[in-house]
This record gives structure tokens, sequence and C-alpha cells, in this order.
């Protein structure tokens, strides 16, 4: 083992545990008391990384954040044309949902999005991003001719984001007793199947 951790090390573990406290107990019962004792330090050291328990959440918000968008970027990066592209970005989400259990219960948590707004603010930006990367893929498959027209590019995308959230939300409910990605991929096939462009269709 090596000696003393690192500031910022410490404060990843500290992120690292709140993540998997907040699937275990949840993450409106979460305390700092609780994640104190995960870590194996005590209470005041956790403020001393984090001014306020809110400060903490942002940090496990810009934490996820990252892990999506680099989960997002490599998934595109290995894909080969739009329709690949699209698919791999919607695995890649259901990827980071099924790895990071507490997702769907930080997103929807009632307590935390009302009383952080800086946490909603980077969930925000999150959603945005992710739809924005979606809308410009299946603005590729519409100009290729795969997609049908007479849907906008940023409705398929809210479609999608909600057949993404939807999944997620019903994985949790039943217990994870499904397999998260594969389900997701399936019923992605099933939307994508219902728009695309039917040779001989028109679009009027």
């Amino acid at each position: 083992m090596s000696g003393r951790q690192s500031a910022e090390e410490r404060k990843a573990q500290i992120v690292a545990e709140v993540l998997r406290l907040a699937d275990e107990i949840g993450p409106d019962r979460l305390s700092t008391t609780d994640v104190a004792r995960a870590v194996g330090v005590s209470q005041p050291a956790i403020f001393r990384h984090f001014s306020t328990k809110d400060a903490l959440w942002l940090a496990v918000a810009e934490a996820i954040a990252d892990r999506l968008q680099r989960a997002w970027a490599k998934a595109e990066a290995g894909a080969t044309g739009p329709h690949a592209r699209l698919k791999a970005l919607i695995g890649a989400q259901l990827s980071a949902i099924s790895e990071t259990p507490a997702l769907p219960s930080i997103l929807f948590s009632r307590e935390l999005q009302v009383d952080n707004q800086a946490l909603r603010e980077v969930f925000r930006g999150l959603l945005g991003a992710f739809q924005g990367r979606l809308v410009a893929v299946i603005g590729d498959l519409q100009t290729a001719g795969d997609l049908k027209h007479d849907v906008s590019p940023e409705d398929v995308a809210i479609l999608l984001t909600s057949l993404v959230q939807g999944i997620a939300i019903r994985w949790t409910l039943g217990a994870r007793g499904f397999a998260l990605v594969p389900e997701g991929l399936r019923l992605f096939d099933v939307q994508m199947e219902l728009l695309r462009a039917k040779e001989g269709a028109c679009d009027a």
C-alpha cells in the first residue's frame, strides 16, 4: 500500500463512496456521517475537502458528467456510419447507467434537484449535450435518406432520450431484473424501425 492519499485522491474516493452509498441507501437519505464512515475518516474531514453537502453533491454531478462525456466521445469515435454512431451513443448511456446504478435515483431525486440548483444545472447541461450529439447524428441519417424527414431531429432525440430514461426507471423499479443494455438496445432498434424511411413512402 502507498502512503497518505493526496487531496485529489481522497476527494475521488469520497465521490466514489457517495455514488455507492446513494445506490445502497438512496441519495435523499445519505448523510455525510454515512460517507465519513464508509471512507474511514471523521465527518469534519469530509468538510475539509467539500465545504458543504451541496458542494459534495456538485462534485458527484461533475464526476458523472465527465464520465458520460468521455463515454459518448469514445462511443462515437469507435463507430462507423451515422446509424452505428447513434446506437453506440445510446449503448454508452445505458452502459453508464448500468455501471453507476445510483444515477437514475440521483437524477430523479426531488430533494437534490430542488435544493441544489448547481447540481440541477449540471444535469440539465448534460442532458442538453447528449441530445445535441443525438440531433447531429439523426440529421446525418435524414440527409442520407435513412430516416423519415417529417419528424424533426430534435423530436427524435427526445424520443430516444425518453426511451433511455424510461427503461432506466423500469430497470430500477424492477430490482434490476433484466439486462439493461441489451433490452435498451432492442427497444432502440424497434424505435428506429418505426422511424425508418420506407421506399416509395411520401413524407408529406
